[in-house]
């Protein structure tokens, strides 16, 4: 089987771009070239977190790898079929940990048998899905696709510090199911949790009690907690749980920020999520495109149904740039509808 070409540069033009061809590669069993990966950037070619995913993509696929190095600006990736097992991957940095887990995950959930997983590094940073994200509103739409997927929480590893650690157990379906996600339904339950570590309490106190005034929910949903990590940090997470979903929004403590900017910032997503009037919300969108684009592709050439649909808001440039991978890589059909006068859009994924 050729080679096929991916431009590392195109759209969005970061890890991303990395990440999704190994789990499509691994997958499809495409081998695949990935050039000028992460031209645009100000240090351009593999960072660390990269090559982890890269090295646990080619523990997974057993596969031979040309270009896996600090720095690298193009990677040969060849697999040789999905091996489930026991692993342990570590970015030995801040890097995030749950962005290697991406990188394998696809793969493992249709591959013959369960999975164990030990993922070390970052949990908790602002550029990638902290882990409460991927627990509470990615993973129990990827159970809804077939597989039952679990995470546990072992250390929180926040920015720089790291020392981050979950574990993931995988029990896979072989083909999965897709699903409309078209309808939020009736919100059932919110949340407000505040979390320091090795900072002063009332910096998470301050953050919760001002997203509870602003959003006029009950003192009762809010929670502080001081937890343990390597270094300091701090997140403060509000969730919103529905009939058919359930939304994560975050915001992260950090220098020169104070606690109320950290929690308009989280206010400022709820308002956004809420005003769009949609299920699912920027990030999840993003998250759900590769697993629905399976679905659809397994189902070509059967009578099975695939693939599926959700309404969210204005797509972002990783949405994009993941959606012409997508195309790229599986051949499937994926259609961006907008009403005129309004911020959402119905994405449509399904066999071509």
């Amino acid at each position: 089987m050729s080679l096929l070409h991916i431009d590392g540069s195109q759209g969005e033009g970061g890890g991303q771009i990395v990440r999704s061809a190994l789990a499509l590669s691994l997958v499809t069993g495409r081998p695949i070239v990935i050039e000028r990966i992460r031209a645009g950037r100000a240090k351009p070619g593999l960072m660390r977190q990269h090559l982890t995913a890269v090295q646990a993509a080619t523990a997974i696929g057993q596969a031979d790898v040309r270009g896996a190095e600090i720095g690298s600006p193009r990677l040969e990736f060849t697999p040789r079929g999905i091996h489930p097992g026991s692993y342990q991957f570590s970015v030995g940095t801040a890097g995030s940990a749950t962005l290697v887990l991406q990188t394998v995950l696809p793969a493992l959930l249709i591959a013959e048998c369960p999975s164990e997983l030990i993922l070390e590094g970052g949990t908790h940073n602002p550029w990638a899905p902290p882990f409460d994200f991927l627990e509470q509103a990615f993973l129990p739409l990827i159970r809804r696709m077939g597989p039952q997927v679990t995470v546990t929480l072992d250390n929180y590893g926040f920015y720089p510090a790291g020392g981050g650690r979950f574990a993931v157990q995988i029990d896979p379906q072989p083909r999965l199911a897709g699903f409309d996600l078209l309808e939020r339904g009736p919100i059932q339950r919110r949340a407000v949790l505040g979390l320091v570590a090795n900072l002063p309490r009332h910096i998470a106190a301050r953050e919760v009690e001002r997203i509870l005034e602003k959003c006029s929910w009950e003192p009762a949903v809010g929670r502080v907690e001081a937890i343990r990590a390597h270094g300091p940090g701090n997140v403060v997470f509000a969730a919103m749980a529905s009939k058919h979903v359930t939304e994560v929004f975050t915001g992260f403590g950090r220098t020169g920020a104070s606690a109320e900017k950290v929690a308009d910032e989280v206010v400022r997503q709820i308002r956004d999520y809420l005003g769009d009037d949609v299920p699912v919300g920027p990030y999840l969108a993003d998250q759900l495109l590769l697993p629905l684009g399976i679905s659809a592709w397994q189902s070509r050439g059967t009578s099975l149904p695939g693939g599926g649909s959700f309404r969210t808001g204005p797509l972002s440039r990783h949405a994009t740039t993941h959606i012409d991978l997508l195309r790229q890589m599986l051949g499937v059909r994926i259609d961006v509808d907008t009403v005129e006068g309004r911020a959402a859009c119905t994405v449509s994924v399904q066999a071509d």
